[in-house]
């Protein structure tokens, strides 16, 4: 795989990781129970250090590291925000919300984990993967826990 499309798919993840970066921070500014606060405050810390480590390597192979989210992640965030509105910030909905942009960072990360990367790059993408994958089943399972809950 040439450098271009290793930079490209390194940069996919960046905006990937900012886009749950600055989706778990809204999250964690609406959620109103404090469990879901943490856990989605402490989730955006991952995603800026899953950011960084990617920003690293793209940097280590001669490219411009992405700085800013997707325009989907933008407009993912702004539809929690109009949907929390709506629903009056409930955290059930704000979980839905979350639960659908991890849906979408699980597949990003499937499909960089689909190209044929360098083996030290992809060493670092599948552990953060396994971390998507681990985030995505937390909030699954605490939406699931506000079902039955309220």
């Amino acid at each position: 795989m040439e450098k271009n499309e290793i930079v490209s798919t390194l940069n996919d993840l960046i905006e990937t990781s900012l886009d749950g970066d600055e989706g778990f921070r809204t999250s964690a500014e609406h959620a109103k129970d404090a469990q879901l606060k943490a856990l989605f405050s402490n989730r955006a810390q991952s995603c800026a250090t899953a950011v960084r480590e990617l920003q690293d390597i793209v940097r280590a192979n001669g490219g411009e590291p992405a700085d800013s989210s997707s325009m989907s992640g933008a407009l993912h965030r702004r539809w929690v925000d109009i949907k929390s509105i709506v629903t009056g910030r409930d955290d059930e909905g704000i979980l839905n919300e979350v639960e659908r942009g991890e849906d979408v960072a699980v597949a990003s990360y499937r499909k960089a984990l689909s190209k044929d990367l360098p083996s030290e790059i992809r060493a670092l993408i599948e552990r953060q993967y396994q971390g998507v994958v681990r985030n995505h089943d937390q909030v699954k399972q605490m939406r699931n826990q506000f079902r039955t809950q309220h």
